[in-house]
Order: C-alpha cells, then structure tokens, then sequence
C-alpha cells in the first residue's frame, strides 16, 4: 500500500519498542519533555556512537514523548523508511492541529494551527510528488509502528483537556515538539538518507520547522503573560 496515499492515517508521538530485547526508561512526561529536548543533540551522538544509528534515531523520536527505548540491536533505516518517518512526522502536526482547531476559541492558537496544517500538509504532497517520481513506497518500521501506537494515546490526552486548559497545552506541546523533530531531521533522518532528492527535501524542510518552533514560542510566551 502506497502510504503517503493515506496521510490522515498518521498521527501523533512515541514511546519507542525495536528489536528483541526492549530496555524501556521512562526520562520525564510530556509536561516536562521541554527541559529534554535540550538535551537532544548530545544524548543522539551519545547513543549513536554505542548502539547504532537506528537506535539513535529512536532515542531522538521517543524523547519528543518523554521516553527512551535502548534496543539491543540496530539496522539502519532504508530511504523508504525515512520517507515513511517524515510522513508521519508531519502529519502528527496535523493531527495536533485538528484537534486546536475544535476545540480552541483564541485567535493566536487558531491562526497558529492553521498554519501548521497548511505547511505539512504541502511537505506530505512534496514527499508524495518524489516517492511517485523516484517510484518509491515509504515503508512501514518499527519507528513509525510505534509512533503511530502512542499517537493515539496522545491525541486522547489532547482531546481530554477543558477548554480553558487546552490552549496552554497545546502550545508548550508544540514547542517540545518542534524543537525535538528538528533535532531527529538535522541530526539523524537527513544523515540515514542515501537519495539525494529525498535528502534535500529533507534539508528544505528544516527552515519551515525552524520558523514554526519561533511562531510556537511566540504564542507561548503570549499565552504566558496574559496568566
């Protein structure tokens, strides 16, 4: 199945599960995930350099969540999987902005999550146009199965919130949540990318992300100053 075909299939954030023998740690909740990102530079060469590069990848993902998987074992990701990881990436944004859209009322939320609606939605339509071109199908792995799990319970986290509540939420999420995907893209998904049309688009998406963290924290320290 042509996954990038189904994009509102995808959705939301991981606690990350590879290979045999799993060593679950939990590092923080989502609430205090912020004070992690931080951190995620270091910790990806860090567990590069001893577990591989796909083990990496995982650490960069789960740590958006607040959880580290350490697997015992490591392949490296082919570009389909890559491909499917960026697609799922994206739409997790998506998905978080569909939720803001139902249930927030202030302005600056909406407007913010509209936006990121639009922009990747047009990144998916990009991977789709050169997956279709290069005649390349994302494929399913352990990464993307796994975010896709957790998504699910993040979304019903979102959706569980009041709705005086959920605007502050809502944004601190987006902040962790971006400034983690740009750390897993620049450091990991374009590294472990071998086509060099899938790595520019790769490459181009980084000042988009970039742009969406400053717009996210913009709105944060807004939403902030009003308490």
């Amino acid at each position: 199945m042509n996954l990038l075909a189904h994009p509102m299939e995808y959705a939301i954030l991981p606690k990350v599960t590879i290979g045999r023998e799993i060593n679950v740690v939990t590092v923080c909740t989502v609430d205090h995930s912020i004070r992690v990102v931080t951190k995620i530079k270091n910790t990806m060469k860090k567990t590069k350099k001893k577990y591989g590069r796909y083990v990496a990848l995982s650490v960069a993902l789960s740590l958006l969540v607040g959880t580290i998987g350490v697997a015992q074992e490591s392949t490296k990701l082919s570009d389909p999987e890559v491909a499917h990881v960026a697609v799922v990436a994206n739409q997790i944004d998506i998905d978080y902005a569909t939720i803001a859209t139902k249930k927030s009322k202030n302005a600056d939320i909406l407007k913010f999550a509209k936006t990121m609606a639009n922009d990747h939605e047009a990144v998916i339509k990009q991977a789709a146009e050169l997956a279709k071109k290069l005649g390349v199908t994302p494929k399913d792995n352990a990464v993307s199965k796994q975010l896709l799990e957790d998504a699910k319970k993040k979304q019903k986290e979102l959706n569980g919130y009041s709705r005086a509540a959920f605007d502050q939420a809502y944004i601190d999420n987006e902040v962790a949540y971006h400034k983690a995907v740009i750390g897993a893209v620049e450091n990991l998904l374009i590294p472990e990318t071998d086509n060099g049309e899938l790595k520019a688009l790769l490459e181009n998406v980084v000042p988009a992300l970039k742009a969406h963290l400053a717009h996210a924290e913009m709105v944060q320290k807004e939403l902030t100053s009003k308490k």
